[in-house]
C-alpha cells in the first residue's frame, strides 16, 4: 500500500518505523508548506529535558511558497547549535562514537533547500540502519482524504505505533521518554535499533 509522508528532519521513531513498513513511500513535495512542523523539526533528549531543534528557513513564495521551494537560512549559526546540542545530550551514550561522524558530516555542509537537507538525513539514518530503502517524491499535490493520511498525523505528533521502552542517557531524570528523533534510539541502542521499529 502507498502512503505519503511529509519530510522530516531527522524524523521521529514512528516515522522511521512506518516508512519501512510502508511498500511504496512517496514524500509530500507540493503541499504549501506547513511550519512548526516535523519538516523543520526534531526532539532529542539532554539533561535538562525535551530540546527542539528547528531549522530556520525562508519562504520564498511567502505563506504560499510550496515545501520543495523552501530555502535553509544561514543567517544564524543554527549548525553549530544542533552539533553542539546532539553532543551534550549523547556523548555519554554507548553508541556515540560510531555514529556521531555521520552527524557531524550532515553539518559540516550547507544545502540549498530543506528538501536536500532532509533527504540526506533520510539516507543517513538508512546507512547506519543497514537498510535499504526505495521511495520517491510526489510529482502533484494529492488532496488528503483520510485523517490517517501520514501527512497530518506524523505532522502533529500523533502516536500511531506503541514506541517499546529502550534504554535512554537521561531515563533516570526523566523517565522513559517515546518518540524522539530516531538517533536517540540510534545513540543508545546501535546495531539494535532496527528491532525498536
Amino acid at each position: 500500500m502507498s502512503h505519503i509522508f511529509p519530510t522530516a528532519y531527522l524524523p521521529s521513531i514512528e516515522y522511521v518505523s512506518l516508512f519501512l513498513k510502508t511498500e511504496n513511500a512517496s514524500i509530500e513535495l507540493f503541499e504549501t508548506y506547513q511550519k512548526q512542523s516535523c519538516r523543520t523539526r526534531t526532539n532529542v533528549m539532554t539533561a535538562n529535558g525535551i530540546q527542539t531543534l528547528t531549522i530556520p528557513v525562508i519562504k520564498t513564495n511567502g505563506n504560499h511558497t510550496l515545501t520543495k521551494d523552501i530555502e535553509i537560512s544561514y543567517k544564524e549559526s543554527w549548525q553549530q547549535t544542533h552539533l553542539r546540542c546532539l553532543e551534550s545530550a549523547y556523548r555519554k551514550s554507548a553508541y556515540f562514537d560510531y555514529y556521531f561522524p555521520y552527524f557531524e558530516k550532515i553539518y559540516k555542509q550547507k544545502f540549498n533547500t530543506l528538501i536536500e537537507l532532509n533527504e540526506y538525513c533520510l539516507k543517513t539514518i538508512l546507512k547506519i540502519l543497514k537498510v535499504k530503502k526505495d521511495f520517491s517524491y510526489t510529482t502533484d499535490f494529492e488532496k488528503i482524504t483520510n485523517e490517517n493520511d501520514y501527512r497530518i498525523s506524523l505532522s502533529k505528533g500523533t502516536n500511531k505505533i506503541e514506541i517499546k521502552p529502550y534504554y535512554q542517557v537521561f531515563a533516570d531524570r526523566h523517565g522513559f521518554i517515546p518518540n524522539l528523533s530516531i538517533v536517540d534510539l540510534l545513540f543508545n541502542e546501535g546495531p539494535n535499533s532496527i528491532h525498536n521499529l
